[in-house]
């Protein structure tokens, strides 16, 4: 599952079998990028409260379906095909809409961000994140202000920089670690998000 060792469920004891408990899907399966963090089960507890908290929380503002798309766009600008397939999952099943969600999907396939069926906001927002996942020492003001001046107000201009950031430490978790799909259940996600403990994934 990944090219570290890892403790699977069965064998947890103390603090990891107490946070697998919490984050575990159907038949207590937990995501490989979770059991990445199984020999330093207090980074898996860092990265399930940024993930909450981040894509997650009833706090935000923006359509939690299209933060996972930021996600999508960001995973495939990354190569990391892992959260791509995961994230894509997730966003389907929360869009309702599979024909959308596959143009969606194809559009970022071929990196044609002016193909994805979105609204003129939401591309600027996935320019954005494009610029901050390739050259972030580019950034500038006025990047952000492009933002603005598409309609976000600042707040969703956090949620989104959140999201970019959030899945360059995701990415680089799964890539650098060699984690792989095999075992997991595809698109399971953590459903309440007016408990920001709640970290069952649904």
């Amino acid at each position: 599952m990944s090219w570290i060792t890892t403790i699977p469920f069965a064998q947890a004891t103390g603090k990891l079998r107490l946070l697998y408990a919490r984050i575990a899907g159907p038949g207590n399966n937990v995501d490989n990028i979770m059991m990445a963090h199984s020999l330093r089960p207090h980074t898996m507890e860092g990265h399930m409260a940024l993930y909450k908290n981040v894509l997650h929380h009833s706090g935000n503002t923006l359509p939690k379906w299209f933060l996972e798309v930021l996600g999508v766009w960001v995973s495939h600008l990354n190569g990391c095909e892992y959260c791509e397939n995961h994230h894509f999952a997730g966003m389907k099943r929360l869009l309702k809409d599979d024909t959308r969600a596959d143009a969606i999907r194809a559009a970022i396939a071929a990196s044609d961000t002016e193909a994805i069926p979105l609204d003129q906001a939401q591309r600027a927002a996935l320019r954005y994140a494009d610029k901050l996942s390739r050259a972030p020492q580019d950034m500038i003001e006025a990047d952000v202000q492009a933002l603005r001046d598409a309609g976000f107000e600042d707040g969703e201009i956090l949620e989104i920089n959140q999201v970019v950031s959030y899945f360059a430490y995701a990415n680089r978790t799964v890539l650098g670690l060699g984690c792989s799909t095999k075992g997991d259940i595809i698109g399971l996600s953590p459903g309440n998000s007016d408990d920001p403990n709640d970290w069952g994934h649904r």
